[in-house]
């Protein structure tokens, strides 16, 4: 046999010049392209990161222990002028005031102690003084009982100017209710307690005489017919044994009265009616054998703090009890020292508070936080007088060897803990301990409730109703299109579905607001019977179609059977609705939302999780869908090929060959839908009413992690507690979605190693 020669053809130079070029140019966008894809997945993990530390940056503060540094220690000023009854400064800590047991009303520089003016107050010729008390710490009140049965009412105020762009406080003293002392026993016995609480309208004075009654007055202006302003007085006796009467208390608003023994017997009054004080309660708020040796309000008045010789300090607030009536009951109790606790000053705008035992230890805690965040020893000697600033951000302490001891006080977000944010608190005025998301009020003596509980608790629910509606329909939408229907008609249905993924979600909120609820509240009943009356009718249709006639059936192509039960389901859906009335005059008198009421105690909300799941759903099934199909229409054919080849039936191809291979993509498929789920902010801020309830039943709403952010980051100050925790929000949502994440990669590779041998 002859030789068969097959020649090469021949390569020009030129050629091979113009495919070199050409392989170094390929070569070079190939470099090009691998650094393109290193340099961008590198530059999307340093942005992951960088969001990561900046979120943290921001939250860290709140964590940051709280710290006092000794600042100032000097004589006490004025020393001649008499003992201290009672320090306070004003709001920027530069000038203080000293009230002494004679009348006078010592101003001081806070940083030098010298002083700056001494007021005396006018006292009646004859007259000692007999007792002191304090009104709002925040006003400036005090006042002075005499021994004749008066009272003489002064006010510190300081008035600011800024001569030369200078600021200068400038002190005075005011008398609110007049100049002379007010007569309050008209039997002229000394005042040995007082207290007293005064606004602009009405004003309460109430003290114990020297011979054991408590007497109540109160003072309301009246217009007169000609424009003046009249005090009207109403006196009161209060039938109560006063003999061991030792602390004294009026609430702000003027509503409540507290006496205190000093074994611990405290006597709680409704004085509403200023005629007739009703006593609601007595109890008991020390222990066996303890005394009261402090007693204070919390800002708002709501609670009392309550110091005793065991060196405890209870926290008591006012509940409502089993007849709705208020009541006192032990929220909380923090161990100062084993001294007693001699002084109590609670913060005039949050909910935290200084205690100072018998030798000299200060302690500065928050009671929603139930932490203790400052703890020092002042000074070697006895405390006589101890006041927190108005900003809580210094404190002055006297002590029993005339030095005045000025404290800077370093404490920004005491009101946050691990136990505050995740754990039940008993707040003010709440039945029993719960968990709260309400961050801020009209009121300054709010008490701030942030936990994240009930948002990441409505973050999972929200999430978990959406893939409830969204991933069946998802996924035996995926399984249909990619292994059973007509590559003709798929080339429609996939690109259909998807293009719904690029609906924007604040159309979606706002047709699930404004249209989705109401429409669902009118037909609770039809949508229920929808989920019946469809798939039985599509059953029903199925039976009824495997008996046409053969010739029937097959002018419908192999892979087409979906588009023949469209109509059956538009049918089906449109019956359910008609049969809305009927079915609820039949079944639950006329109104399914009352009668879930009164027999399960249901509530009915018309922006509830079951529209947050329908609406959200339909965001959320494209992406399913999507990826889903993909992974199914990519397993190798000659697997299902094989599978058939031997005897299976498509549905066991399906289930046991197909779905295997593919649960890599389909499990991907689902937690990148259940992402998006929980990252959803649109539509559940439109569809939902925002209300951070623990409440499982799909009939109540909720408030996510994201729809908090997006609600509430707009009206926070920059910098404040409510600030940071929005950002600690974020920074949760962030972590979980990132560990979820994780892990859900770490079983999907499980998924592809165990599968990938099919």
């Amino acid at each position: 046999m002859s030789e068969i020669n097959i020649s090469q053809p021949q390569i020009s130079p030129i050629q091979k010049a113009s495919q070199s070029r050409y392989q170094q140019w390929r070569l070079i966008k190939d470099w090009l392209a691998a650094y393109g894809v290193a340099i961008g997945g590198l530059g999307v993990i340093f942005a992951i990161v960088l969001i990561f530390f900046y979120l943290l940056y921001v939250v860290f503060p709140l964590f940051i222990s709280a710290e006092a540094t000794a600042f100032k220690e000097y004589p006490v000023p004025a020393q001649a002028q008499g003992k201290t009854l009672l320090l306070a400064t004003e709001e920027q800590n530069e000038v203080a005031v000293r009230f002494t047991d004679q009348g006078k009303a010592i101003f001081f520089a806070v940083a030098t102690g010298k002083v700056l003016l001494t007021e005396s107050l006018t006292l009646p010729e004859e007259t000692q003084i007999t007792s002191f008390a304090q009104g709002t710490p925040a006003k400036g009140v005090v006042a002075y009982g005499l021994s004749n049965g008066s009272m003489i009412i002064a006010k510190h105020e300081y008035k600011i100017t800024y001569p030369n762009d200078k600021r200068l406080i400038t002190p005075f003293i005011s008398y609110p209710l007049g100049k002379e002392p007010l007569i309050l026993d008209k039997k002229e016995k000394p005042l040995v307690n007082i207290a007293l609480r005064l606004d602009e309208e009405v004003s309460t004075l109430v003290a114990k005489t020297a011979d054991n009654r408590i007497v109540l007055i109160s003072f309301e202006k009246q217009e007169s017919l000609f424009g003046d302003n009249e005090l009207e007085r109403t006196d009161a006796v209060l039938d109560l044994p006063a003999s061991n009467i030792k602390h004294l208390l009026i609430d702000k608003e003027q509503r409540s009265l507290y006496l205190a023994s000093e074994k611990g017997r405290l006597s709680f009054f409704n004085i509403v009616n200023k005629n007739k004080p009703e006593l609601w309660q007595h109890l008991n708020v020390v222990n066996e054998g303890e005394k009261i040796t402090a007693l204070a309000f919390l800002n708002g008045d709501l609670s009392l703090l309550v110091g005793d010789s065991s060196g405890l300090l209870a926290q008591w607030s006012m509940v409502r009890d089993a007849q709705n009536r208020p009541a006192l009951q032990k929220l909380r109790s923090f161990k100062v020292s084993d001294s007693a606790v001699v002084g109590i000053n609670a913060e005039q705008r949050r909910k935290g508070f200084m205690a100072i035992d018998a030798k000299g230890k200060v302690g500065i805690y928050h009671s929603t936080a139930e932490r203790q965040l400052i703890e020092e020893q002042v000074s070697e000697s006895l405390p006589l007088a101890v006041t927190l600033s108005p900003r809580a951000n210094h404190f002055l302490v006297e002590t029993t060897d005339n030095k005045l001891h000025v404290w800077k006080v370093d404490n920004e977000h005491p009101d946050i803990s691990l136990k505050s944010i995740w754990q039940e608190v008993w707040y003010e005025s709440y039945p029993k301990p719960d968990y709260i998301w309400q961050s801020s009020s009209s009121s300054n003596d709010f008490e701030p409730k942030m936990s994240l509980t009930p948002l990441v608790f409505g973050t999972l629910k929200a999430a978990f109703y959406t893939m409830l509606v969204a991933t069946p329909l998802a996924l035996m939408g995926a399984i249909y299109t990619a292994y059973f229907m007509s590559p003709a008609m798929r080339l429609y249905v996939k690109p259909g579905i998807e293009m719904m993924g690029a609906l924007p979600t604040v159309i979606l909120g706002f047709l699930a607001g404004l249209w989705l609820a109401p429409f669902f509240e009118a037909h609770l009943t039809g949508i229920f019977a929808l989920l019946m009356i469809v798939p039985l009718s599509v059953m029903i249709f199925a039976y009824a179609w495997q008996h046409l006639p053969e010739h029937i059936r097959h002018k419908i192509p192999e892979g087409w059977y979906a588009a023949i039960l469209i109509p059956v389901i538009l049918l089906a859906s449109w019956l359910s609705f008609v049969l809305n009335a009927p079915i609820e005059d039949l079944f639950f008198n006329g109104n399914l939302q009352i009668w879930l009421s009164d027999s399960f105690g249901i509530s009915y909300d018309q922006r509830n999780s079951l529209i947050v799941g329908v609406a959200m759903g339909v965001a959320v099934i494209p992406t399913i869908f999507s990826i889903a199909e993909d992974a199914i229409f990519s397993v190798p054919k000659h697997l299902t090929v094989g599978s058939l080849a031997l005897g299976a039936t498509p549905w066991q191809t399906m289930s046991r060959v197909v779905l295997l291979t593919a649960s890599p993509g389909i499990f991907s498929a689902i937690m990148i839908g259940f992402g998006r789920a929980v990252g959803e902010t649109m539509i559940v801020l439109m569809a939902t009413g925002n209300t951070p309830i623990m409440d499982m039943s799909v009939f109540q709403g909720m408030r996510t992690l994201a729809a908090n952010i997006a609600v509430e980051m707009p009206e926070s100050e920059v910098d404040s507690t409510h600030y940071r925790v929005l950002f600690l929000a974020a920074l949760v949502l962030f972590m979980f979605t990132f560990v979820f994440n994780t892990l859900a990669e770490l079983i999907r590779q499980n998924l592809r190693e165990k599968y990938s041998s099919l």
